[in-house]
């Protein structure tokens, strides 16, 4: 009786696993076959995503090269703002200051954060940071990609403020919450 139970156990086990490679996406096949470069200033596809119109927000690593895995920015910011309070339902975010200071709220907490600091920011939990310096630069990090260039790209295309109402529905079409304002100087 036991060699059957082993035998039907292994069986059973054999087959979860073969079913389980089945449903694991490979993406090793997917990713990129080669390194590849971006120099300093320039966006992985040559096209600058501007956030507020003047504010630099390149594409590092893409979405696309890591099989939405992760993607990797720079911000260089030539104004003293920043987003508004807000939820990534489902990533996080780690940052690296390069230059200037950045005021950043995560929940219920602020801490100025200088070139060669570091952010974490775990998903669902409401943050922003504001710029505090006339100039200044990130690098950052968005784990899984999610739709994060999709919504820059939609960010950055209108040609007026938009509305608030109009903020919220890109938020929510891209897996964030809006949940406030921006951070002010004062």
């Amino acid at each position: 009786m036991e060699r059957k139970n082993f035998i039907t156990s292994a069986l059973i086990m054999t087959a979860a696993v073969a079913s389980a490679k089945t449903l694991m996406p490979n993406t090793a096949k997917k990713l990129p076959k080669k390194p590849f470069f971006v120099k300093a200033g320039d966006d992985r596809f040559n096209e600058h995503v501007m956030f507020h119109g003047v504010n630099f927000n390149d594409i590092k690593v893409s979405t696309k090269d890591t099989d939405g895995q992760f993607c990797v920015y720079e911000y260089v910011g030539l104004e003293k703002v920043g987003p508004p309070l807000h939820v990534h339902l489902n990533q996080d975010e780690f940052f690296y200051i390069t230059e200037g200071s950045f005021l950043f709220q995560v929940g219920d907490e602020r801490e100025i954060m200088k070139a060669g600091d570091t952010v974490f920011l775990p998903r669902n939990i409401p943050h922003t940071w504001l710029q505090l310096t006339d100039k200044g630069k990130l690098i950052y990090l968005v784990q899984p990609a999610g739709k994060m260039e999709a919504f820059f790209s939609k960010m950055s295309s209108f040609k007026t403020i938009p509305t608030q109402e109009e903020v919220s529905k890109v938020f929510a079409a891209h897996e964030l919450r809006l949940v406030g304002p921006p951070l002010t100087a004062d």
